[in-house]
């Protein structure tokens, strides 16, 4: 068995789901039978996934890199798919400044940085607040 992380581009949620293999995968995506179980869109994709580091010690490099971007969001909002509106918002002044994360599509991420708003991606994915157990 495989898992992966499966991201919906209409929502852009983020969930796990298992596979046999990654043909199987493939073979289930290509037919249409891989759905958000949010949304029930079958517009899903494999999402980036951090690798799986053997643990050596206490030095793993992955679970410092967690600990920092932990720290860098633990004074930042979540505006899960208004990312794009609020950042320009607070770019053009119409918000007062602020940290915030959230989602956006390649596009919305794309024009942001074209028109100067200072964003960049987060290296591991981010649980929305309401996905949290």
């Amino acid at each position: 068995m495989i898992v992966f992380d499966l991201q919906c581009r209409d929502g852009g949620e983020t969930f796990e789901a298992w596979f046999r293999s990654n043909a199987d995968y493939e073979e289930q995506s290509g037919a249409g039978l891989v759905e958000c179980p949010f949304c029930q869109s079958a517009n899903v994709a494999k999402a980036p996934m951090a690798p799986r580091l053997p643990r050596k010690g206490s030095d793993n490099p992955l679970a410092r890199l967690a600990a920092m971007q932990a720290e860098m969001l633990k004074e930042s909002r979540w505006v899960g798919d208004q990312f794009a509106h609020t950042a320009r918002a607070i770019h053009s002044g119409e918000m007062a400044p602020q940290q915030v994360h959230g989602s956006a599509t390649l596009e919305q991420a794309k024009a942001l940085v074209e028109d100067g708003v200072p964003v960049a991606p987060l290296p591991l994915p981010v649980t929305p607040p309401s996905q949290v157990n």
